[in-house]
């Protein structure tokens, strides 16, 4: 089976409604036994599956995911909420920003867009319709304030991306960390966009002397010693990023506990959602292990090299045009299914073309990131429908507009500055 007609089943799977998961195993499976066999097709797929189980370093995904679920449970997004609004409560559109803000300090102890979207939507939401926000920037602000839970770590999406690639988990986390912090700001700088904009007439509370506002960063200092705990021990080496993710979940449950908020039946409850993911995730991850080996045999790597040369042979053209499929993809995929489909057919082809696979993975995490506030497949939009359901689609997605814009912008500087990524981990 040729890799045209492999790739075209596996969108046909895909569409049909066959998890991607299975999708991609058996494309990738179907593909192989036509290149080498039978016998070796199969051998193939069961060490793709049971040595990569049995692989130490990916007990890094169970763990940050259990570490997230911990600090769902211990009610930090509330307090990091408080410290925001404490410092933002006396500007037009405060409350938006405090989210944003507050999406961002969530994100960095809990990896999941998802799970930061949901939450932040609880608290959030219900400030900011008292104050009469309109409905457009309020789930907006909560929508894109969550995609940061895909960028700045821990994420794990950057954790299937380092597994896929063979790139330094540790890496990629720390890469991950300034363009993150420029996300936070350029989405407080969309909020004051679309305020001035749409001509929206925000009340403002007085503001809080210096001293109170320093006393409200003491909600911060559960989330902010996690997160320095966690980064500042990969970056000066005291331990590595999976025994970064043991001590991380060690210390998100401590949190829980010190809340107050450890009981018996959420601990359980919190301990079964990270099971289930996991063994969801790991599906996905083979899924796409099994993939990789077939675009590896079937010389799909070489011919795509040749085809992204169409609007020239430049690095700067190349990536280009993958932004473009990226964006037009990210309209139909959701992110972590983009990721795991397109990854095992690219990183080949941008490290031919001389870009290092650490920025890559950023850059690409950057680009997923729209994916998950753009139509049709907004996946950040349709969570927050979920939980706020007189609110419309249409409304939640005109009102991201501006912050699309900015991710834009955001890829821009990524482009031209690709230090922003690379410094971090080059002092690691």
């Amino acid at each position: 089976m040729t890799w045209p007609i492999g790739s075209l089943l596996l969108l046909v799977l895909m569409f049909a409604g066959m998890p991607i998961s299975f999708a991609m195993a058996l494309v990738g499976t179907l593909g192989t036994l036509s290149i080498i066999g039978l016998q070796p097709a199969l051998s193939l797929l069961g060490q793709t599956f049971f040595d990569n189980s049995r692989e130490y370093s990916l007990s890094v995904l169970p763990l940050f995911l259990m570490m997230g679920n911990f600090v769902v449970q211990s009610g930090i997004a509330e307090n990091l909420y408080k410290s925001a609004h404490a410092w933002f409560r006396h500007r037009k559109g405060g409350l938006a920003m405090a989210t944003v803000i507050a999406c961002g300090g969530f994100s960095s102890v809990c990896g999941s867009s998802l799970a930061t979207a949901a939450t932040m939507a609880k608290i959030a939401l219900p400030s900011m319709r008292r104050y009469r926000y309109p409905d457009s920037l309020s789930t907006a602000s909560i929508a894109a304030g969550g995609t940061l839970g895909i960028l700045i770590p821990p994420s794990v999406i950057l954790v299937f991306y380092g597994i896929i690639t063979q790139q330094d988990i540790g890496k990629l986390f720390l890469a991950g960390i300034v363009p993150g912090i420029i996300g936070v700001i350029g989405y407080a700088i969309a909020v004051s966009i679309s305020v001035r904009w749409r001509g929206i007439d925000l009340p403002v509370e007085e503001k809080l002397p210096l001293i109170d506002r320093i006393k409200a960063l003491r909600g911060t200092t559960g989330a902010l010693a996690l997160f320095l705990f966690v980064m500042g021990g990969i970056y000066l080496g005291v331990f590595t990023p999976t025994e970064s993710a043991g001590m991380g979940a060690a210390g998100a449950m401590v949190l829980a506990l010190l809340s107050g908020r450890f009981t018996i039946a959420d601990t359980m409850r919190t301990l079964f959602d990270t099971a289930k993911n996991t063994a969801m995730m790991f599906f996905i991850l083979f899924g796409a292990l099994t993939f990789t080996s077939y675009v590896n045999l079937s010389g799909m790597t070489q011919d795509l090299q040749s085809a992204l040369t169409i609007f020239g042979d430049s690095p700067t053209a190349i990536i280009l045009t993958i932004l473009a499929i990226y964006i037009v993809l990210g309209c139909m995929l959701e992110g972590l299914s983009m990721i795991t489909l397109t990854v095992p057919i690219f990183y080949p082809v941008v490290a031919a073309a001389g870009f290092d696979l650490i920025w890559f993975g950023v850059f690409i995490v950057v680009v997923t990131e729209i994916s998950y506030i753009t139509p049709p497949v907004g996946m950040n939009a349709f969570v927050l429908r979920s939980v706020v359901k007189d609110v419309s689609l249409k409304t939640i997605f005109s009102g991201l507009i501006p912050f699309v814009a900015i991710d834009f912008v955001r890829i821009g500087l990524l482009m031209l500055f690709p230090a922003l990524v690379l410094y971090l981990p080059s002092h690691m």
